[in-house]
This record gives structure tokens, C-alpha cells and sequence, in this order.
């Protein structure tokens, strides 16, 4: 127990916990947040799964016939 009260590790936990989240928050800098990326991404999913739906009906239809 002597050794964790030790001002050297405790100095190398501070020194460690600081540049971890330096690290953190420069990483996480460069990321895109907003509800306009998402809404965006989700219209062109959904327009590529309405454009699959109109194909697959207009393939039904022509093995109908």
C-alpha cells in the first residue's frame, strides 16, 4: 500500500488521466454531431427502400403476365 501513496505514482496516474483526455476530446474534435447528418442519411435509406419496393411490384406484376 505504501507504494500507491508514493508521490511519483501518483503523480504518473494524474500525468496519465490529463493526457488520456487530451487524447479524448481531440478525437472526438473532429466528429460530426447535428439531427441534419442523420435525417439526411435516414431520407436516402428510405428513398432506396421505396425504389426497391416499386421494383420489386413492377417485377410482380410483369411475371403476372
Amino acid at each position: 500500500m505504501d507504494w500507491l501513496l508514493n508521490p511519483w505514482v501518483i503523480t504518473i496516474i494524474i500525468v496519465s488521466v490529463v493526457v488520456s483526455n487530451i487524447a479524448a476530446i481531440k478525437y472526438t474534435a473532429h466528429m460530426k454531431f447535428g439531427p441534419h447528418d442523420k435525417t439526411s442519411e435516414l431520407l436516402k435509406k428510405q428513398q432506396e427502400v421505396e425504389n426497391l419496393t416499386r421494383k420489386d411490384r413492377h417485377a410482380e406484376t410483369e411475371e403476372k403476365k
